[in-house]
């Protein structure tokens, strides 16, 4: 080896030592780094384990008891007396509220300077409000709707693509139970914001059911068979008073309609009973429903 290469060779000695020594130096820095922290979480928890002990058991069982008392008022005479549509509302409200302020007694007891909580509270609820505008909107749709009253629990509403009965209210959520017993949760904003049809409004419902029969049936003689079984249905009402009338020439059929009163809970039952007492009064007197037809002429003249 030449002197300029032995040369090369100590120095890239000399500067593997530094580099190996800044290294030792790192690892000794953060190694103290981490004992000093370690430290003053042990002094910490000297000093306010006791009241991390107590704020933890007061959370747990704070959260447990708000639970339990919601759940009792629930089942309370005082429940059962306030309106079904707004229980459901502030029973919700009630139980958010109660447990954010268990929270905030817990922060005080673990020695949060109430003042900085306050700030923490509003920096938070500015920040949360901004990212979850949706959530809002269905709060406020909740209040609408509990202090509207568009509709009330137990009624069968049909809103946007859903129909079924009202279950319960909530803060975010409307709670319907469909036709097939599925739950489906509708946002709040979404029902407040959209046109919504509450079939239990009034105590009665008109029902309307289209008939078609074949073109050489007498007209006079289905409008009979139709006030005939609406009269012997027992779920329809006498007055108002029922109505057939003849409404359309359709393309291969006469086009009848039968519209007939019942209550607003016997609706469906009324309308799958009257469909099939008119088919049967319709097939004992020999009167056809047609189905859609078409006559194709062929010209053999080309």
């Amino acid at each position: 080896m030449n002197g300029e290469g032995f040369t090369s060779f100590q120095k890239a000695v000399e500067e593997m030592t530094v580099g190996l020594g800044n290294t030792q130096e790192n690892i000794e820095k953060t190694t103290s780094f981490f004992e000093k922290l370690w430290e003053q979480i042990k002094d910490y928890l000297a000093s306010a384990g006791i009241n991390l002990l107590i704020g933890l058991v007061i959370l747990v069982i704070g959260w447990r008891l708000i639970n339990i008392c919601v759940n009792k008022f629930k089942k309370s005479k005082a429940y059962s007396k306030i309106d079904p549509t707004m229980a459901s509302f502030m029973k919700s409200v009630v139980s958010i509220g109660l447990k954010i302020l268990l929270v905030i007694v817990v922060a005080s007891i673990l020695g949060v300077p109430m003042a900085s909580m306050i700030t923490i509270i509003g920096s938070c609820g500015l920040a949360v409000g901004l990212a979850l505008q949706g959530s809002l909107s269905n709060i406020a749709g909740g209040f609408i709707i509990a202090v509207m009253k568009p509709f009330k629990v137990g009624d069968f509403i049909s809103s946007g693509q859903y129909s079924g009965t009202v279950k319960s209210i909530n803060i975010f959520y409307t709670k319907i139970i469909t036709s097939d017993n599925s739950m489906v949760l509708i946002p709040n904003s979404e029902i407040s914001n959209t046109a919504i049809t509450d079939c239990n409004a009034f105590d009665t419902r008109k029902l309307i059911l289209d008939i078609s029969v074949d073109y050489s049936a007498d007209a006079q003689t289905v409008k009979n068979l139709l006030m005939k079984a609406a009269q012997d249905n027992e779920l329809v009402l006498d007055t108002p008073e029922c109505e057939a009338v003849l409404i359309n020439y359709g393309d291969s059929a006469l086009d009848f309609q039968l519209r007939a009163w019942c209550k607003s809970e016997d609706y469906w039952q009324t309308k799958f009973a009257l469909l099939e007492q008119i088919k049967e009064l319709l097939d004992l007197h020999s009167i056809g429903i047609p189905y859609p037809q078409m006559d194709v002429h062929i010209d053999n003249k080309k």
